[in-house]
């Protein structure tokens, strides 16, 4: 006779899901540095031994004013958009199309959950159903280039 388990005696595994967004209101899932497999950084969320150097040396990252927030992202501090925030602002608006305040106030308003969802389908390859990296406008799975 097999003897069955009972539902109560397994353990669960938890899985804690790392939050994607990073507190600037970047999304760390559409990164080169995420994407890319030779020297990947695991996110702005993930462990510090995994960042790559400019990241882990992030100084809003690292902002003692953020590290007192209990949101952990920018918008929740009296300076948002402090200088740091708009200098980043300007360099990604002008060269990749993204704006981190747009992100963060969307983060604010809606949720982390909604952002999350709204970028997975904006930075999904059409084509094979990839992700598509924000640097460089092309698909990881397949290369297809797009215009975003």
């Amino acid at each position: 006779m097999k003897k069955i388990k009972n539902e109560n005696s397994v353990k669960k595994k938890v899985v804690k899901k790392i939050i994607m967004a990073a507190p600037c209101g970047m999304n760390c899932a559409v990164c080169m540095g995420y994407l890319r497999e030779k020297n990947h950084c695991v996110g702005c969320r993930g462990i510090d031994d995994g960042k790559i150097g400019h990241c882990a040396k992030c100084l809003i990252y690292n902002c003692k004013k953020l590290k007192s927030k209990s949101t952990g992202f920018c918008y929740s501090c009296p300076d948002f958009p402090c200088a740091r925030i708009k200098h980043l602002e300007k360099r990604y608006t002008k060269r990749y199309q993204i704006s981190f305040i747009e992100n963060l106030m969307q983060i604010k308003e809606k949720g982390i959950a909604a952002f999350e969802r709204a970028q997975k389908k904006k930075w999904k390859c059409p084509q094979c159903g990839g992700v598509i990296g924000c640097h460089t406008k092309k698909c990881i799975a397949c290369g297809a280039v797009f215009i975003l």
